[in-house]
């Protein structure tokens, strides 16, 4: 078993990539990627990379740019030149100055279950 502060994965720069990425651990993707994205672990987005799709991870630290939804159970660190175009949810936002963050932020509990907090998020 993998600790989460191993890196489990690699994406690249100059390396594109479309599905479900599910994972243990820390990935770190330098490239693009479009589709979903499912953790309990660490997800590093570095500068240059771009993903385009849902967020659902722990925590994410993100240098690149995110267009589409993060919903992370522990925290959210935007790192500058960061992009995000797209909603947060999640308990903890660290968001450093330069930042570009265009959309909506939900606080919401620490270790709510994803699915929970989008209820709570839409009020049901």
């Amino acid at each position: 078993m993998k600790r989460s502060s191993e890196v489990a994965g690699f994406i690249g720069k100059g390396m594109r990539m479309e599905g479900k990425l599910v994972f243990d651990g820390s990935v770190r993707i330098e490239g693009h990627y479009k589709g979903e994205i499912e953790s309990g672990g660490i997800l590093l987005v570095g500068e240059g990379a771009l993903i385009e799709g849902e967020v659902r991870v722990s925590t994410v630290i993100v240098s690149g740019e995110i267009r589409g939804m993060i919903s992370a159970g522990t925290r959210v660190e935007l790192k500058s030149p960061c992009r995000v175009i797209g909603d947060i949810n999640t308990p903890n936002l660290l968001m450093d100055e330069g930042v570009v963050f265009e959309g909506n932020c939900v606080m919401t509990k620490a270790g709510a279950p994803i699915e929970q907090r989008a209820v709570e998020k839409v009020g049901v």
